[in-house]
């Protein structure tokens, strides 16, 4: 039986990836077999795609530049990971897809929706998860939780430091990122589950935990 492709998605702190774990760690005790795995990356090539991707050094990247390394690490952690688990029934977590993508590179950087479909289509062909469990709040809230200790050292500091290139971006781009998340979801409301991720970590897990139980049915009793 093919394994089911969830993916997990929102703003950077909106405590996608901790929650991510806790699923993963949450299925296998109710022997749900689960491939982890995390976009950019996921691969040996990935990674070191991803680490040019964030690199602060590189400054302000054009847009389509990020989407085609974005894409090129897609394409082969598909190849690589993400299409050999599902062909071997496993439950795929994948921490960011291509939702990102349209909504980073999309709504954030401004490059078109038509340009990022045509390069989806490319490198995919045009894959869509199955499920996609959308962890959402507001930029500022996600800011002020530090979630990454980089990010809470720049800020404190009041400068880039060592943060990424996408931790050094102000308030207004997080909100249009999270504008793209919430108009995609409203697109495709049977693909989308929305996670209210303002609350206590337990309150955001029990949530998730409500939307595995329906997607994955009985494989993992209430």
């Amino acid at each position: 039986m093919t394994g089911q492709l969830i993916t997990f998605e929102g703003v950077d702190g909106s405590g996608k990836t901790t929650q991510l774990q806790r699923a993963a760690e949450w299925l296998a005790a109710r022997g749900v077999p689960c491939q982890v795995t995390k976009e950019p990356g996921g691969t040996s090539l990935g990674e070191a795609l991803r680490g040019i991707f964030l690199d602060p050094r590189w400054g302000q990247i054009d847009g389509t530049v990020e989407l085609l390394l974005i894409f090129a690490s897609r394409r082969q952690h598909l190849l690589e990971v993400i299409e050999p688990a599902l062909a071997a029934g496993r439950t795929v977590l994948c921490d960011r897809f291509t939702d990102s993508t349209r909504a980073y590179q999309g709504y954030g950087r401004g490059v078109p929706l038509p340009v990022i479909e045509q390069v989806d289509l490319l490198a995919t062909g045009g894959r869509v998860p199955d499920h996609t469990l959308l962890f959402d709040l507001p930029p500022e809230q996600a800011r002020q939780r530090g979630a990454a200790p980089r990010r809470k050292e720049s800020h404190a500091a009041g400068t880039v430091g060592p943060a990424d290139r996408l931790d050094a971006e102000d308030l207004a781009f997080y909100r249009r990122v999270r504008e793209g998340f919430l108009a995609l979801a409203a697109a495709s409301p049977q693909r989308f589950h929305l996670i209210d991720s303002s609350g206590a970590p337990g309150a955001t897990f029990a949530q998730v935990q409500r939307v595995l139980q329906v997607l994955l049915g009985q494989e993992v009793p209430a």
